[in-house]
C-alpha cells in the first residue's frame, strides 16, 4: 500500500474530493480556484455525476478512490455519512490528511476508529463544521465573554436530502458544536423531545443542554420548517449577542457604562420615558463576506501544508457527535415514556 505523494515545503498541497454530490460539488468548486492548492481531482461511485462535475469544473475524475489517493495529499469526504470511516480510514492509514463533513460518524465507534487511523498515521482529521466559520460567528469573537445562557433556531423547510439522519445529526449538530466552543466545559445534563413529520426519523427536535459549571443552551432545529432560520442568540455578564447565521450579521447590546443605577452610583432612576436606546449601547457586527465554506477549505489548506491547525479537531467532531447522539437517545425515550402513558 503506497503513502502519501511526497512533496516540497514550497509546494502547494494536493487536495481531492471524494464525493460530488450537493456539497460535495461546492467543495470541489472553491478547491478549484483556492490560491496555495493543487487541486488533483474527484471521484464518485456515481460516475455519471461525477464526468459531469468533471467537465463542469474542468478536473480531472478517477476511477476510484485508491486512484485520488495516490495523487493527493489530502482530501475532502463528502460522501454519505454512512460511507464516512471507510473512506476517512483508507486514506488516515496511508497518512492522506482528511476533511470528513460533518456528521464525522454514524456512530462513537466508527468515528474511535477514524480516530485512531489519524493518530497512528500522523495525518490530520479535520470536522466540517462549517458554522464555526461563519461570518458573524468571526465578527463577535471579540465581544464573546464566558457565555451564562444560550439559545439557536435553526429552521429549514423540507427536501428530500440528508434523510438518511435525523434532523439531530442533520441540521441540530451544527449547534451542538458551536455551544460546546463557546463554553468550553462538558456538558452533564440533555433533556430533548422530538418528532418524525413527513419522514421516518425525527424532523423537529428541541433540547435543552446542561454545562458543568451551569451554563445552559436551548436548542431548536427542524427540517419541515415553512421559513428559514439560523439565529444564535448568547446572554452574558458584559451584555447580549444576537447573531443572524444565514446572513453573517449581527448585534452586541452592552449597558452603557456611564449610568449610575447600573455603576452602583446610588439610587439613581432611569427616566421613566427613557427607551433601550438610554440605557443600552449597540454594536452592529458585519462579516467580511467571505464564504464560510471557502475559509474551512482553507483552514484545511494550511493544516495539509503544515502552516496550522484545524479549527474543528476529529476530538471536537467526535464530541459533538456524542453529545447529538445523546439528544437522541433522550427524544426515544421520551417518545416510548409518551407511549406508555
Amino acid at each position: 500500500m503506497a503513502l502519501r505523494p511526497s512533496r516540497s515545503s514550497s509546494e502547494s498541497p494536493a487536495i481531492g474530493v471524494v464525493g460530488v454530490g450537493s456539497l460535495g460539488y461546492h467543495h470541489a468548486r472553491i478547491l478549484t480556484s483556492l490560491d496555495g492548492v493543487d487541486m488533483v481531482g474527484i471521484c464518485d461511485v456515481d460516475t455519471e455525476r461525477a464526468l459531469e462535475v468533471g467537465r463542469e469544473l474542468g478536473l480531472e475524475v478517477h476511477p476510484g478512490l485508491e486512484s485520488l489517493l495516490d495523487a493527493a495529499h489530502g482530501i475532502v469526504v463528502a460522501v454519505p455519512t454512512v460511507e464516512h470511516e471507510a473512506v476517512a480510514v483508507a486514506a488516515l492509514t496511508r497518512g492522506v490528511d482528511v476533511l470528513v463533513e460533518k456528521p464525522m460518524a454514524p456512530s462513537i465507534e466508527a468515528a474511535d476508529r477514524m480516530l485512531e487511523a489519524a493518530e497512528s498515521s500522523g495525518a490530520v482529521l479535520q470536522v466540517g463544521h462549517v458554522e464555526r466559520f461563519n461570518a458573524a460567528m468571526r465578527a463577535a469573537e471579540p465581544f464573546l465573554q464566558a457565555p451564562l445562557f444560550i439559545e439557536s433556531h435553526r429552521l429549514a423547510p423540507f427536501v428530500p436530502r440528508s434523510i438518511d439522519v435525523a434532523v439531530v445529526l442533520d441540521l441540530m449538530i451544527h449547534d451542538v458544536d458551536l455551544v460546546q466552543s463557546l463554553v468550553g466545559k462538558p456538558v452533564v445534563e440533555v433533556a430533548a423531545t422530538g418528532i418524525p413529520v413527513l419522514t421516518r426519523s425525527i424532523d423537529i427536535v428541541n433540547a435543552r443542554l446542561e454545562f458543568m459549571g451551569g451554563v445552559v443552551a436551548n436548542l431548536t432545529a427542524s427540517r419541515v420548517s415553512t421559513e428559514r432560520m439560523r439565529k444564535l442568540r448568547i446572554f452574558q455578564a458584559s451584555g447580549y449577542l444576537s447573531l443572524n447565521l444565514a446572513d453573517g450579521t449581527g448585534e452586541f447590546l452592552k449597558l452603557k457604562q456611564d449610568l449610575p443605577l447600573f455603576s452602583g452610583g446610588g439610587d439613581v432612576e432611569v427616566a421613566p420615558e427613557g427607551g433601550l436606546a438610554d440605557i443600552v449601547e449597540r454594536i452592529l457586527l458585519q462579516g467580511d463576506g467571505a464564504e464560510p465554506l471557502m475559509k474551512e477549505l482553507e483552514n484545511f489548506r494550511d493544516a495539509v501544508s503544515g502552516r496550522g491547525t484545524p479549527v474543528v479537531s476529529g476530538e471536537e467532531g467526535r464530541s459533538a457527535l456524542e453529545v447529538s447522539l445523546l439528544i437522541e437517545e433522550r427524544i426515544e425515550s421520551y417518545v416510548a415514556d409518551t407511549h406508555k402513558a
